[in-house]
């Protein structure tokens, strides 16, 4: 197995791209079923098989080559091919409308083929296909994109941060507002534009993504877990989980793998 994960050093090229990451291995399970994980990433398809076949929100897909998936609120599953070589890029949210000249939210819950976007990435594509190492690759990556590494005002920094802090779940819409120095009303924009949620839904979203976290790292009674979540009871902690992953609690902790908010089944 060969895994290799990027954060970038430099303040302007993270305004942009939050990490990247590559794995390049066998994999002796057909099925992973992935669960919503509050990202926006663009991922490349290197392995050597047949369109890799998905389901999400009840659609069905032929993963092309490369593409865009955004903010989900359903699981995604994937049938494996046995040699899996993928390599993904995470953005800033508040930067999607930048780089691919459409919010973030059309991305939500549905995978879209980039090259639809851009034909660019057809050729970069290929490119990609032919470095050697994960270094490479990144580097490449970031040589293309550098025109779209620009300073963001701080407000928008601030709630890229909050979208992928794993703590930031306990605020509330007005302290939220007054952080950003934004009308709750614009903040909602705001929000809708990187994630398809509004204020109120990315809060519940953002106590379902610290619950995933606490289930997979921590041993802590699902009763303690929903607690420090911030779910009001245990009742509402079981529906919220199960409206995001269509399973309980207690189904993913007896499920989960090694990699947070992925589970395998169908061993070859």
């Amino acid at each position: 197995m060969n895994n290799n994960y990027y954060i970038p050093k430099e303040s302007i090229v993270r305004n942009v791209i939050h990490s990247i990451w590559q794995v390049d291995h066998f994999t002796s399970f057909g099925t992973e079923y992935i669960l919503p994980k509050g990202i926006v990433e663009i991922i490349f398809n290197f392995s050597d098989c047949p369109p890799i076949n998905a389901q999400l929100n009840g659609n069905k897909y032929s993963l092309p080559n490369c593409f865009i998936n955004g903010y989900n609120t359903n699981p995604i599953q994937l049938q494996l091919p046995q040699k899996q070589i993928f390599f993904g890029v995470l953005f800033q949210p508040m930067a999607i409308k930048k780089v691919f000249g459409s919010p973030a939210y059309e991305f939500s819950d549905k995978t879209v083929d980039l090259t639809l976007l851009d034909p660019m990435f057809r050729s970069l594509w290929h490119q990609l296909a032919e470095q050697d190492s994960f270094e490479a690759r990144v580097s490449l990556f970031l040589d293309r994109f550098k025109q779209n590494f620009i300073e963001w005002q701080p407000q928008e920094k601030v709630i890229n941060h909050f979208l992928y802090a794993i703590d930031r779940h306990d605020v509330s819409v007005k302290k939220l507002a007054d952080t950003v120095c934004y009308s709750p009303r614009h903040l909602s924009r705001k929000i809708f534009e990187a994630t398809g949620m509004n204020t109120e839904e990315i809060l519940l979203y953002k106590k379902y993504l610290h619950a995933v976290h606490l289930i997979h790292h921590t041993d802590l009674p699902l009763t303690s877990i929903a607690y420090q979540s911030q779910f009001a009871d245990q009742s509402h902690f079981i529906k919220s989980f199960k409206a995001f992953t269509k399973m309980t609690p207690g189904e993913y902790r007896r499920n989960k793998s090694y990699v947070k908010g992925h589970l395998y089944k169908d061993v070859r």
